[in-house]
């Protein structure tokens, strides 16, 4: 499994809020239709405003062929918070391991 890693700064607190309803409803199922797409996970710090979005891709491959798509969803998002996007990063997933439920609202 691979993973790409985006960075966002500059958020306010209701920005953050916002792009969690975004990701919810326009970034998740617009990625779901890419193929070798397995995952995302969002991280946010309030305080700071920074947030760090990881989405999980099958294969080195997928996650290649991913990256036109992936930039149109990057940039939307960066462009609709208000953020900046200070890095996009890649990485193979050498451990995954996930107990917790899915998170709520």
């Amino acid at each position: 499994m691979h993973a790409r890693v985006s960075t966002f700064e500059g958020g306010s607190i209701e920005q953050i809020e916002e792009g969690v309803q975004l990701i919810r409803e326009q970034v998740i199922p617009a990625a779901q239709q890419i193929d070798g797409y397995m995952g995302i996970i969002s991280l946010a710090d309030r305080a700071s405003g920074k947030g760090l979005t990881i989405t999980l891709w099958e294969s080195e491959a997928a996650l290649q062929a991913s990256e036109e798509a992936a930039n149109r969803l990057r940039q939307g998002a960066a462009n609709a918070l208000q953020a900046r996007i200070a890095s996009v990063e890649r990485y193979e997933v050498v451990v995954s391991e996930v107990k917790a439920p899915a998170l709520a609202g």
